[in-house]
């Protein structure tokens, strides 16, 4: 839609990624609104209405599910993508035996690969852009490795150091890319997922909370340094064990994450 920024989240027909969409469309934004599940993207956008939002469908595993989902964006956002967010994701609960490999191996697919093929697929379109960005939807669960999450823990390190490689491999094209780490979030993802660590902590968070900060992370760098922050995290448990992790010795940071997780 010309004369407005561009947004595209994947995994946006509900929850963080809803939250998401909503929160820019109102901010003036022009939103992607797209899921695995196409009518209910399609309805969240035609709520938002067709000059503020387009749904449709992706499956983050296919990288042609995305060169489709971006080409029709584009074509609706005037050829712009000012941001990025890669924010489905899967959470398979249980301790890793007992849970079916073929789960596990889900969990890597979507959570790593589908971001992956999100930004490799989304990259001619944020370098066409001045001054785009690309947020990742990490975890708080990538500070420390959690028990009875495993796989989902891995994956978020994995989009950990994604975001990290591509914020220095990208910074001379002017693209911005960050992460956001909530820790646990009220949503349907938990929905028969019980862990200990968010029976221990409680669910604290809500998809606005994360949307929220989503929108600041966003806006320009100020200040006379401008340094680029690469990991944000949201609310007090999450920066809390962050700057714990980044301050106290490892064998401290595994204790209190035993006790967290009753492990």
């Amino acid at each position: 839609m010309a004369g407005k920024k561009a947004l595209f989240v994947s995994g946006s027909a509900q929850g963080i990624g809803k939250a998401i969409v909503e929160k820019f469309a109102t901010e003036g934004w022009f939103v992607g609104v797209y899921d695995i599940d196409a009518d209910l993207a399609r309805d969240v956008a035609a709520i938002l209405g067709s000059d503020n939002a387009i749904g449709g469908t992706l499956d983050v595993t296919d990288p042609a599910s995305w060169k489709a989902a971006l080409e029709e964006f584009a074509t609706a956002a005037g050829g712009r993508l000012d941001l990025l967010v890669n924010n489905a994701g899967i959470l398979r609960a249980g301790r890793l035996a007992d849970v079916d490999l073929a789960q596990h191996h889900q969990t890597i697919e979507i959570n790593v690969n589908g971001v992956i093929n999100g930004c490799h697929t989304a990259y001619p379109y944020l370098r066409a852009t001045p001054g785009s960005g690309v947020i990742n939807v990490c975890s708080a669960s990538a500070i420390y490795g959690q028990p009875e999450i495993a796989s989902y823990s891995a994956s978020k390190y994995a989009v950990r150091g994604l975001t990290e490689a591509l914020e220095l491999e990208w910074r001379k094209e002017g693209i911005r890319v960050q992460a956001v780490w909530p820790l646990w979030v009220r949503t349907a993802l938990l929905e028969g997922n019980v862990a200990s660590s968010h029976q221990t902590l409680g669910i604290r968070l809500t998809v606005e909370d994360v949307a929220d900060q989503v929108w600041e992370m966003a806006q320009p760098r100020k200040g006379l340094l401008r340094l680029p922050k690469v990991h944000t995290t949201v609310g007090l448990p999450a920066r809390a064990l962050s700057t714990a992790a980044d301050l106290a010795p490892n064998v401290f940071v595994r204790e209190v994450n035993r006790l967290i997780t009753r492990a």
